[in-house]
């Protein structure tokens, strides 16, 4: 079976795909270097798989130390790329960080995949290159408007880069731009667990509802939506994961390098941020403790996908909706409180 290289493997996205690659029967390795993940994540893809992970710590952006690995794995069959900073406020802050990390990381795979003629690359875009889309459901043929945040931007400017190198890299790429990854795995062994502070809503959500936070704030109640809060397509993670699997063998089958194709991964369905929080309380039982705030600077108002795409030529649909999403980031969250 073929060879795959995994960035961010033990990441949020990153680990649950890995799990899923190794059950379909591929071999795999990561590079990771926890900047934002554990470990112990390790441990539990072993649990999940019945299989050993293999994961050399290193940072993207080191060249030189990436490129030992590479050259130490020999003949490689395609990288998935999830490596990068993620969250929106923070890029807003913090936009060199940002623009050094996931631009970097980025060129140095693409590096890579030319030195060392790795064929395909599936890369973890984002609904965010859509910035605040001016109709509802966004398509693949929806144009790109201005980035609202520094992560946003480099999102768009790493599609960019890709699509302009396909020529000297020779590779076959998929470009995955996905919605709002939410849940964990139903073991409840693996699910969104980051080093640093969580900011992403479900875990926010998760976290008050255990006692970790003593509130949380819902950002901005006066949006143009049906309550006033942000809409977004919250995907359940194992349904993204299958979906990176399917890219990767729809690249390898179909897509001869040099070329690329796009699609959105979505559930095709806006959920507000209140209906999110009413969501999370139906699954669990648990009331949660919420204000309402000002808004977030570089949040989007509202965006959910069209992913007819996905569903006609990957084969892919969704299996889990908010409700499952829910509980399944429910027990992950009291599972991880009792480890720690």
């Amino acid at each position: 079976m073929a060879k795959v290289w995994l960035t961010g493997g033990t990441g949020y996205i990153g680990s649950h795909t890995f799990v899923d690659l190794l059950e379909s029967g591929y071999e795999v390795f990561s590079t990771d270097n926890f900047s934002n993940s554990s470990p112990h994540v390790l441990e539990n893809i072993r649990k999940i798989s019945g299989k050993e992970p293999i994961n050399y710590e290193v940072d993207l952006c080191d060249r030189d130390a990436l490129e030992l690995i590479i050259r130490q794995e020999g003949q490689i069959d395609a990288v998935i790329h999830f490596a990068a900073y993620k969250a929106v406020g923070e890029s807003v802050q913090e936009p060199l960080k940002y623009f050094d990390n996931n631009l970097n990381s980025l060129l140095n795979v693409l590096r890579m995949c030319k030195k060392y003629h790795i064929p395909h690359l599936v890369y973890s875009s984002s609904c965010t290159v859509y910035g605040n889309p001016e109709q509802l459901p966004v398509d693949e043929n929806t144009p790109m408007a201005p980035a609202t945040s520094p992560y946003g931007l480099t999102k768009q400017m790493g599609e960019d880069m890709i699509i302009h190198s396909l020529q000297a890299t020779r590779i076959g790429a998929v470009l995955l731009r996905y919605f709002n990854p939410a849940g964990a795995h139903e073991s409840g062994y693996i699910g969104e667990d980051p080093r640093n502070a969580a900011l992403n809503l479900v875990p926010v959500i998760t976290e008050t509802a255990i006692g970790k936070r003593e509130k949380m704030t819902v950002f901005g109640s006066d949006y143009p939506t049906r309550d006033g809060t942000c809409v977004r397509d919250y995907i359940h993670v194992m349904d993204l994961a299958r979906a990176h699997t399917q890219a990767l063998e729809y690249a390898r089958q179909h897509l001869p390098p040099p070329g690329y194709d796009v699609f959105n991964l979505g559930v095709e369905n806006g959920v507000t941020v209140l209906e999110a929080i009413q969501a999370f309380e139906r699954a669990s039982g648990q009331k949660l403790n919420y204000q309402l705030g000002p808004r977030r600077p570089g949040d989007v108002v509202a965006i959910y996908a069209d992913a007819t795409k996905a569903k006609k030529i990957l084969g892919w649909t969704p299996q889990r909706d908010i409700l499952n999403i829910m509980n399944t980031a429910w027990q992950w969250e009291k599972k991880r409180s009792i480890e720690q």
